[in-house]
Order: structure tokens, then sequence, then C-alpha cells
């Protein structure tokens, strides 16, 4: 082979190989919340969540004009709810109910050219001792040693879980060296668990890629992308406050249905959150870790929460 057919052959390579790390069509990965994560020793309210997600990007030369991707989900996750500890054996002290939520679920979401993007999910599980809450944190605490757990006897009767939610994202500014955007954030739930609806203002400031090649939005998976990425690699750190109205929280308020639990309270109508966050994502990649901090949500002696979440996900073909 002489030097210019090496030459053609290694570009080739190079070529196919950049194609090919741009064409990942499936992502599979977890997302894990705790408040411990930021270090201040609680272990109160959403004390722990732990969550699995599949998701696939369809063939996007299929898709109208409008639309530049689609991507299915499969979803599974746990949430985990404590009063001022895990340690609260007088029902008369909690300030919080013991509950748990455990689910599947699935979602479509769509993402078009202009950057604005509607999400549709539907969960069905369980809350009360079906969901498994309790076994699991005391297999968390028997297996790093943390404290003997007491007062899940106390938790929320068991109720099936039917849930609804949408979302809505859409753009607002990126500045010209595509170094910061603003976004609209906008969601609504319903069913037997959550009910409630929330809107916020998105920061991201950093390496970034549009809001249907982001990370951020879980749609680095393409499938014959029709854009290219603003960057290879996404390093950016964001920031998201949120007012939240909550109609409905079974996790506080026990079945909607038949309230016969032993322990419950009711909801803040109106909750604040403030979510921050630092993300990394290659081709391969994302992690992802963020800080959540709400003001008070229940009608009790209960304080305001915190919580961190930590996220990876890897894609293939």
């Amino acid at each position: 082979m002489n030097c210019k057919h090496t030459y053609i052959f290694i570009g080739f390579l190079l070529f196919s190989s950049v194609a090919f790390s741009q064409s990942y069509k499936n992502e599979f990965g977890f997302k894990s919340d705790n408040d411990s994560y930021l270090a201040q020793g609680s272990d109160r309210y959403y004390t722990n969540g732990l969550f699995i997600s599949f998701r696939r990007a369809t063939d996007q030369e299929k898709l109208n004009p409008g639309l530049e991707k689609k991507i299915y989900e499969l979803s599974a996750g746990q949430k985990m709810y404590n009063p001022y500890s895990g340690y609260a054996p007088d029902p008369e002290k909690q300030d919080r109910p013991f509950s748990g939520y455990l689910y599947a679920g699935g979602s479509l979401s769509w993402f078009k050219k202009n950057e604005s993007i509607l999400r549709l999910s539907a969960e069905l599980g369980t809350t009360g001792p079906n969901s498994l809450a309790e076994d699991g944190q005391e297999l968390l605490h028997n297996t790093v040693g943390f404290y003997e757990l007491d007062g899940w006897q106390y938790q929320i009767k068991n109720e099936i879980a039917i849930n609804l939610s949408a979302q809505y994202t859409k753009l607002l500014h990126r500045s010209s060296n595509n170094a910061t955007d603003f976004s609209f954030e906008g969601y609504a739930n319903a069913g037997t668990t959550f009910s409630a609806a929330g809107a916020g203002i998105l920061f991201r400031a950093g390496g970034l890629n549009q809001l249907f090649n982001s990370a951020y939005t879980n749609s680095v998976i393409g499938n014959n992308a029709k854009a290219k990425s603003l960057v290879k690699r996404e390093v950016f750190f964001y920031a998201k406050p949120q007012l939240n109205f909550i109609a409905y929280d079974a996790t506080v308020q026990g079945s909607l249905f038949n309230n016969n639990s032993p322990v419950t309270f009711g909801v803040k109508p109106i909750v604040f959150a403030q979510q921050i966050g630092f993300n990394y994502s290659s081709q391969r990649f994302t992690f992802d870790f963020g800080m959540l901090f709400k003001t008070t949500e229940i009608k009790s002696s209960a304080k305001a929460h915190q919580y961190g979440t930590i996220s990876m996900f890897y894609r293939f073909n």
C-alpha cells in the first residue's frame, strides 16, 4: 500500500470512528438520590431514591422536518421517606410519615429543532409496605453499618399507584459564543400518589450542546442524526430555581381514597426548590452531580430539606 493510500485508509478509519461515536442510539444508567451526599449527617424526609433507565432513539430520518429526535424510555425506581430520622419509634413525635414508593414506567420525548421538548410519562407502582422501602433501608443500613431503624411499623398503608406526568422545556436565549443559555421548564403531575405542577428557569454555563443533543435533557443518543452537536464533550454548571404547587402527595397524606394510615399530615401548597449541579458528558458516558434545596413541604414541625443526586449513563449500539 503506497503512502497516498495509507493516508486515505487512516482518514477513512478516523471518519468511521467519529461517525460511529456520534450514532449511539441506546442509553442505560442509574440515578441515586440521598441526603447523605451533602455530608450533613442528616437522614430525614426524602432520604433515598434509586432509579434505573433505558432509553432508545428512533430513526431520525423518518421524523417530520420540524422534529429533531424522538426518544423512548423505560424506567424503574424506589423512593424512601423518613421523619426527622430513621429512628423515630414514637409516632407522636414523627414530623413526616415513614413511607415508600416503588414503580415501573415509560415515557416518550419529542425534541424539536427549535429546542423545545415535550415529555409524556406514565408510572404504575405501589406505596406502603409493598414498596419494599423498609427492606431497602434496612439492607442499606446493615450493609454500611448505620444505626438501627425503628418506626416503620407506622408507615402509610398499601395503595396502588398510577401517575401521569407531562414536562415542557423551551430554549429562551443562548449567548452568541454558546457558553451560556436560559430555558423555561414546566411540568404537571396527576395521579394517586403525586399531583402537582411547577415552573422554573434553567441556566447553564460551560461547554453546551443544543437541548436536543444535551446530557441535561437525556438526549445525547441519536439515530441518523440530523443536526451536528455544538461541542463533542459537554462540561457545564447549571442552576434551576423552581416554584411548585402541590395538590396531593400520598407519601405524606396517605391514601387518596381511604386514608387509614396511622401517621399522616397535610402538605404545604407552595414549595420553592433550588437545584444546582455539574455535568460532564462524552459520546459514551454521562456523569452528573446535583444538589437540591427545598422549602418546608409538610404541615408539621418538619424543616426545610436538601439532598444530593448522582447520575451515571452509558451509551451503546
